[in-house]
């Protein structure tokens, strides 16, 4: 394939290099470091790593009094540090671990600032790029929430860029909750001690009844035990044992529902010998920004003017923090791809120029019309 533009190039360049760096959420410092190193190198002046482990450049604006925007890609991946991170290549595709969510969002903060310079564009307001951490996992948004609270309503808009979301832009935050469960129970010999209470027996059970429960296709609620462990050996009567689950809902009120449920499916499960708390591990809130927005009628703008039909969608990403506070934010892609979250994740290379495309026209645009 031909793409025909050095700054693709680059980008495909400094894309790989990102996703060679571990980062596994909490874990990010080595590849905040090489981001912010980079932004040094481009001759910005004002680079930092804040409190939280976010990476910020500010590109100052033409008008001292215009708001700023703030554009960012998060830092961490879903996979351990020891994760084997070789790509694969073909003209079509790059494959490789975290390739696309999000080593190709935070070399983009990179690739908006060299399509801006080779076009000699030139912002009312200040352009701050961040690379954040905490996005995945157990993170719970703590790099974006850090964000939020440093530059809370001040901004035009928060745009959050994500590697495979070209031709959607999100506009919802989905509510998302998520749970720690641990059981315990005094254990025992499988043998000499049958018919004590088994930690593990007892987490099955709740696990069940929870996997039971009637969830509304609309507004569309979900829940998932992602990870249980517990137990000492196989023949051992279990003493303790654990699960997380998440659960998410378009509606807050459907997502509180389902909470409270699980909630008296947890008390209900306590009995004799048997104890079960409760933690929670996370709390993405919802937000967002109507259809009508003139910030969200720019992106649907650039993207038809780049031949794609937009599709307005929700999902759980940074954009939730700033959109639960009532603050404008939205989230772009660069490409498209597959396998997010596996070792097997894609992305195609052909999108890429109008989905770079797509987050210049919309910087450049985004001070022309009220927000």
């Amino acid at each position: 394939m031909d793409r025909g533009d050095s700054v693709i190039d680059r980008l495909l360049d400094l894309t790989l290099q990102i996703q060679q760096i571990p980062a596994p959420t909490f874990r990010e410092a080595r590849r905040a470091a090489f981001v912010r190193d980079l932004f040094l190198r481009e001759g910005i002046e004002q680079v930092e790593i804040d409190p939280a482990g976010n990476v910020l450049a500010r590109l100052p604006g033409v008008t001292p009094d215009s708001a700023p925007l703030i554009v960012s890609a998060h830092l961490d991946t879903v996979f351990p540090e020891d994760t084997d991170l070789t790509p694969q290549r073909s003209e079509e595709r790059i494959t490789a671990p975290g390739i696309g969510d999000n080593s190709l969002g935070v070399a983009a903060l990179f690739g908006l600032l060299w399509r801006l310079r080779e076009r000699g564009v030139s912002l009312p307001g200040d352009l701050w790029l961040v690379a954040n951490v905490g996005e995945e996992g157990l993170g719970d948004l703590c790099g974006m929430r850090a964000l939020v609270d440093r530059f809370g309503a001040s901004p035009r808009a928060y745009l959050v860029l994500e590697g495979m979301a070209f031709g959607h832009i999100y506009h919802r935050g989905i509510g998302v909750r998520r749970y720690r469960i641990t059981t315990h129970a005094a254990g025992g010999h499988s043998w000499t001690d049958y018919g004590k209470p088994s930690a593990i027996h007892e987490l099955a059970e709740l696990t069940s009844r929870i996997s039971a429960l009637k969830l509304p296709e609309h507004p569309r609620t979900t829940l998932n035990v992602g990870r249980i462990w517990g137990g000492t050996s196989i023949n051992t009567v279990a003493a303790e044992a654990a699960l997380e689950l998440d659960m998410r809902s378009e509606d807050a009120a459907s997502l509180e529902s389902l909470v409270r449920r699980v909630d008296e499916l947890v008390v209900a499960a306590h009995k004799p010998g048997v104890s079960m708390e409760t933690e929670l591990i996370g709390d993405r809130p919802p937000g967002v920004i109507p259809p009508d927005h003139p910030l969200i009628q720019l992106a649907e703008s650039c993207l038809r003017g780049l031949g794609e039909s937009p599709s307005l969608i929700g999902g759980s990403t940074d954009a939730n923090v700033p959109l639960s506070r009532g603050y404008p934010a939205l989230v772009l892609g660069l490409t498209k791809g597959s396998g997010a979250h596996t070792t097997k994740e894609s992305i195609n290379l052909e999108p890429l120029e109008r989905g770079l495309e797509s987050v210049a026209q919309f910087v450049g645009r985004a001070w022309d019309s009220p927000a």
